[in-house]
């Protein structure tokens, strides 16, 4: 399975997000837009694993504070459309702490440099600048090891703890 670590979008970022899609839509920008219930900030991508079970022994000791997440703007790696989370210590301290314990527990992952964002659109294609970026923020209080299924052939992600 494809396991990776993230913090999920309250119900309220992802309503505001909804209509930033809905903007983008209208200004005729094309791709695969991500569904509002796959949006998610990922501290760190594993990729194939046949049993979470070392993940999640390796995050079961990590402690996070609860802070803040607030979106900021939007960019694009590529043809890649995002919204960017503003950094702050607590998102930046969580993101070290999920990496730490997965060195510590010799687990692969993808070892970019964190930029916070929200993929919003794969293959975009078309003016998006025109549009404003979403706002909005929320307290994070848990974070989440998460998997990706496919149903239909698109992925779908699900959580299979938290901590």
């Amino acid at each position: 399975m494809r396991l990776f670590v993230a913090i999920q979008l309250s119900e309220d970022m992802k309503k505001t997000m909804a209509g930033t899609l809905h903007d983008l839509k209208q200004k005729g920008v094309r791709g695969n837009y991500v569904p509002l219930q796959n949006m998610h900030l990922t501290l760190a991508f594993i990729g194939e694993m046949e049993d979470p079970r070392t993940v999640k022994e390796a995050l079961s000791e990590i402690s996070v504070k609860p802070f803040k997440l607030a979106f900021s703007d939007m960019g694009t790696f590529g043809d890649l459309l995002w919204v960017g989370i503003k950094g702050n210590q607590g998102l930046s301290a969580a993101a070290k702490a999920v990496r730490d314990a997965l060195d510590a527990a010799g687990i692969d992952y993808d070892r970019k440099k964190f930029t916070p964002h929200v993929t919003i659109i794969r293959k975009a294609n078309g003016s998006w600048k025109q549009v404003k970026a979403p706002k909005g923020d929320m307290m994070v209080k848990k974070i989440s090891l998460m998997k990706t299924t496919f149903k239909d052939g698109k992925p779908v992600y699900s959580e299979v703890c938290s901590f």
